[in-house]
């Protein structure tokens, strides 16, 4: 007896963090990205009779009805399916997921990316990077209203990233190897509120909400040399200035500033927020593997709700 073969495609992504730049970026300066390859999306691609079906862990139904929650990953799905002159119909597209959504982890971005690629592999056809980030910037704007690109830069790289908007975008030499603790406070991060708060400080307080903005260019250009110098130390320092500025400008929350603090009271050479802020994720810099493992238990027994500790080199 002949068995069919079902047709499938297979797309992955991994998560990202910011070093350093969050907000500043937006306003022009510029911001430096890590690949998370801890937390992963896998899209599959599979032939079925009928109806576009998307499942993913919030949905299961025809592409059409999926809540507005999912219209970013629908448009993406849609736009995709026109770039490739295919009809939106007869396929099962399956979405897992590892990363946390609303931490500022890139979940949107990694999603976007991962279904992008099973549906260019489906239909056997090659998806150069900028056809990859065009079609993905259509569900980040659902997503973000008005993104930087970063997240889905950062997302679709295995490099650590310099990051400017609408500007330089090239690899950030590391010349030791950093150990990282990324610490979730279990909260949603209200990245809009966030910015909206920003925007606020800046009609009240323009002088001091611009010194913040310039300090933080100021101290992601001075990390990118000591990342390259191997100096891991200065790059803690900076890492702690770095969440001075962001409180300042309203981004954070008592959450973070607690497990910030807690990081630095079990040694983390520099910790801050990262991301949009307003709660999402905090990282700390540990000074080896053995350090970031106790780093990491630390977080988890004063408040983290997971933690993921990992080496960038």
């Amino acid at each position: 007896m002949m068995t069919i073969q079902q047709k499938t495609a297979i797309g992955r992504a991994h998560s990202k963090i910011i070093l350093i730049g969050e907000h500043a970026v937006v306003y022009g300066k510029p911001a430096i990205a890590l690949p998370f390859p801890s937390l992963e999306v896998v899209s599959s691609v599979k032939e079925i009779s009928g109806d576009l079906f998307l499942s993913c862990r919030y949905f299961v139904g025809k592409l059409e009805e999926a809540p507005r929650d999912l219209k970013g990953i629908t448009a993406c799905i849609t736009e995709t399916l026109k770039n490739l002159k295919q009809p939106a119909e007869g396929l099962h597209i399956q979405i897992d997921s590892s990363v946390p959504i609303g931490r500022g982890l890139g979940s949107s971005a990694s999603s976007a990316i991962a279904v992008v690629k099973s549906l260019y592999q489906y239909f056997e056809q090659k998806l150069s990077k900028t056809k990859l980030l065009e079609l993905v910037h259509i569900s980040e704007t659902f997503a973000h209203g008005n993104p930087s690109g970063i997240d889905m830069v950062a997302a679709s790289s295995d490099q650590p990233l310099w990051f400017e908007k609408d500007g330089a975008i090239h690899p950030v030499d590391i010349k030791l190897p950093l150990h990282l603790v990324v610490a979730d406070t279990g909260r949603i991060g209200g990245t809009l509120e966030a910015v909206e708060s920003i925007r606020k400080n800046s009609l009240i307080s323009p002088n001091k909400v611009k010194h913040s903005i310039d300090l933080l260019g100021d101290y992601t250009l001075r990390t990118k040399a000591a990342l390259a110098e191997g100096n891991s130390l200065f790059v803690g320092k900076m890492m702690d200035a770095a969440h001075s500025e962001l409180k300042k400008l309203g981004v954070s929350d008592t959450e973070l500033d607690h497990l910030v603090q807690v990081a630095k009271e079990w040694g983390a050479l520099g910790a801050k927020l990262t991301g949009g802020g307003k709660g999402g994720c905090m990282i700390a810099l540990a000074s080896s593997l053995e350090h970031a493992k106790n780093l990491a238990e630390g977080l988890l027994q004063n408040g983290a709700a997971q933690t993921w500790s990992y080496i960038i080199d």
